[in-house]
């Protein structure tokens, strides 16, 4: 409350002095009294500031107030307003108990199809529509496992249909056969007419897939076409876009198969409730397209959505469904391997504690850091305890070996869970490979991300990174290719600075990093120290991140003072690259957003706040921004472009991750040196910068070898 009070004395203590003397007055006038040496000095010390902590939690009760008392008599709420607050804020269950259906959807026109001759006229009337919503009822979140229930489809706003497939229980009715509805649904499915539209359609490309149906004419998805109206939003989902977009509280899947310990598989949904629910899956998403995709022509994202997001789910899709190989057997050899290492780093810790301890536990372990070794107490816990948290002790471990041997063991017990015990649970047992889940609305900055696992975290330059890494192998008779851009970023910044220093070392085909050293600190590039090197990379990449002289310090070791001469000595070298970030900011607070090199947009409401905070982290999002969302720009415009030629060229070629800048695939032996070519050439052709871009293609028997 920051009140200050007097230290030592608590709310217990006080109360005992005010019930033994009155009151402060009491107490201070008799301060002799007082038992305990310290209680009583702090009391002398503090005499002014006890009178002033009760002063200030008195209430004043001699403020003139000018009010009506039926001023604030209780009233129902504006439900409308806050409807529309609890929208905008995101709050689910607010907004779903104070919005209202304002958008006049109706259940009447959706129908339950249980016989071939309906499912011929109604796909024959909506394949005509032009545009065809499709969405599928499945038994499982992973489409890889997933098995057709139903399917609902939608051709027109309000006009939708469910055929079910798979329900089960008494009284269900007798259903078309699974391989029936699929053989008349598929002349529709397939073909590039209608164009088809859904909510997270590249779920849906996959359960199809899987079931024999290749869905042609993909063209729309209301959650990617939300993404890129806003993509800083936290989620995406049919009933949250529903609430926003259409002012429509949809039926959740809770609502029909319940929820927690009580939920049932939607197969045993019952007809009268799976239906509607089904229908109205597929005539949301086409509600939301229709509506979506204007606002995506008038923003002027209209083609980043047609020609890269869109047609970059299917690809998805393939590449999901391609998976990788992943050798049981190493995994297996690394855990035990990582199992005997952690044992030993547990020992080598209670040797340099003098004693046994759960290195698991921040209690045990502040005591022996804290209490026992006495190092520097850097940061508190919300609680007031010392802190253990992993950046703390990276920075305790400059001081003393046994922090750097916890965190050690930290990052090794990490990377054993999440990855060398976690990745055999993944195998799928039909295909034996890992199919991980890329996503294409989670980044704000266009970056894709991977979920199950997650591929973005396995480090690269460490030796547990890389021998996990070396568990990602090919299958016989095959290789893997890893094409990664080279120093991508960078390259981007040179063509949007136009920075002459830096395009020339470009142009030239230096080592940027060696480049910059050479021009901060003023020595030819022969002369370049290892240091100096390292300095000018952290600077470099630093500045891409809107890092300042601080985290710089922090980073490289040295002084606020040296890191702020390195930015300094910088711009004065890279004079365009100062004013391109000028340039960027500039535009920034114009617009209130910044755009990348293909158009995404990211807003930026806190770009002229008044708060420091908040308006330095939207500045730093801005510069990176630009960078980094044209880097993913750059490399989801490649994939498309490699994959169309492999279609041609390589069909047999599988293209099996993506990972930051790197496409990873698995090639014919061969045809290694062909794809070698055809990669470099399409990612390296993809867009036309002032300076060369270089793709860096190595091949190998495993991911390690082959990156």
């Amino acid at each position: 409350d920051n009140i200050p009070g007097v230290p030592g004395v608590g709310e217990k203590t006080a109360s005992d002095l005010i019930r033994q003397f009155g009151s402060i007055e009491g107490v201070l006038e008799r301060i002799d009294e007082v038992r305990g040496e310290k209680r009583r000095e702090n009391l002398r010390n503090h005499r002014e500031q006890a009178l002033l902590s009760r002063k200030l939690a008195t209430i004043d009760c001699n403020v003139p107030l000018d009010f009506d008392l039926e001023d604030f008599a209780r009233r129902d709420p504006d439900r409308e307003a806050l409807g529309k607050l609890f929208t905008k804020l995101e709050f689910g269950r607010l907004s779903r108990e104070f919005g209202e259906n304002r958008d006049g959807l109706s259940y009447d026109a959706y129908v339950t199809i249980l016989d071939e001759k309906d499912l011929k006229a109604f796909i024959k009337k909506a394949a005509t529509s032009g545009v065809l919503s499709v969405d599928v009822e499945t038994d499982a979140l992973d489409p890889m496992r997933a098995n057709l229930v139903g399917i609902s489809l939608a051709g027109k706003p309000g006009e939708a249909a469910y055929v079910p497939l798979g329900h089960v229980g008494e009284g269900v009715p007798a259903q078309i056969p699974l391989e029936k509805c699929l053989d008349i649904l598929r002349p529709v499915l397939e073909n590039d007419s209608p164009r088809k539209v859904g909510q997270n359609l590249k779920y849906d490309w996959i359960v199809f897939r899987r079931h024999g149906v290749t869905l042609g004419g993909v063209g729309g998805d209301s959650m990617i076409a939300a993404y890129l109206l806003d993509p800083s939003r936290l989620q995406y989902s049919l009933d949250d876009l529903a609430r926003q977009h259409l002012a429509h509280d949809t039926i959740r899947f809770e609502d029909v198969a319940g929820k927690g310990k009580n939920q049932i598989p939607f197969s045993e949904v019952v007809l009268e409730k799976a239906a509607p629910y089904a229908c109205e899956d597929a005539d949301v998403a086409l509600r939301l397209v229709r509506l979506l995709e204007p606002r995506l022509r008038e923003d002027d994202l209209e083609s980043l959505y047609t020609d890269v997001e869109v047609p970059l789910l299917v690809l998805l899709a393939r590449m999901e469904m391609n998976g990788v190989l992943v050798d049981r057997e190493k995994l297996a050899a690394l855990s035990t391997q990582f199992d005997d290492e952690l044992q030993e780093i547990e020992k080598r810790a209670h040797q340099l504690a003098g004693e046994a301890f759960n290195l698991n536990s921040p209690k045990q372990l502040s005591k022996i850091l804290y209490e026992k070794l006495k190092l520097p107490v850097l940061k508190r816990t919300r609680k007031g305890a010392h802190s253990t948290d992993f950046d703390v002790l990276v920075q305790l471990a400059e001081e003393h070996e046994l922090p750097r041997e916890i965190v050690r063991h930290r990052q090794i017990a990490k990377l054993k869970g999440t990855y060398v015990d976690a990745l055999p649970a993944l195998i799928h047992p039909e295909t034996g490979r890992i199919h991980t889940s890329y996503n294409q609305t989670v980044a704000a900055t266009g970056r894709l991300s991977s979920s199950d696992p997650n591929l973005q975290n396995i480090p690269i330059r460490t030796p547990e990174g890389r021998e996990i890494r070396k568990a990602f192998v090919a299958a016989p008779g095959r290789r893997l290719l890893s094409a990664d851009y080279s120093q991508i970023e960078l390259c981007l910044l040179a063509h949007l600075s136009e920075d002459p220093t830096l395009m020339e070392a470009f142009r030239q085909g230096e080592d940027i990093h060696r480049r910059t050293a050479s021009e901060v600190f003023g020595v030819p590039p022969g002369e370049v120290t290892d240091a100096q090197r390292s300095g000018a990379k952290a600077v470099n990449y630093g500045l891409l991140y809107g890092q300042g002289a601080y985290g710089l310090s922090q980073q490289l070791g040295i002084s606020t003072g040296e890191a702020e001469t390195y930015i300094e000595g910088y711009f004065r070298h890279f004079g365009g690259v100062r004013a391109y970030f000028d340039r960027t900011l500039e535009e920034a607070r114009a617009r209130g957003y910044v755009t990348t090199i293909l158009n995404r947009r990211r807003y930026l409401p806190d770009i002229t706040s008044e708060k420091r905070g908040f308006r330095s982290a939207a500045e730093r999002m801005a510069v990176n921004t630009r960078l980094q969302g044209s880097a993913a720009d750059l490399i989801k415009a490649a994939m498309l472009r490699v994959q169309a030629r492999l279609d041609r060229e390589s069909p047999e070629t599988l293209m099996i991750m993506q990972v930051h800048d790197e496409l990873v695939f698995e090639v014919p032996l061969g045809e290694v040196a062909a794809v070698t070519s055809l990669v470099r050439a399409e990612m390296e052709g993809v867009f036309p910068l002032k300076v060369p871009l270089r793709a860096d293609v190595r091949e190998g028997a495993n991911w390690d070898e082959a990156h």
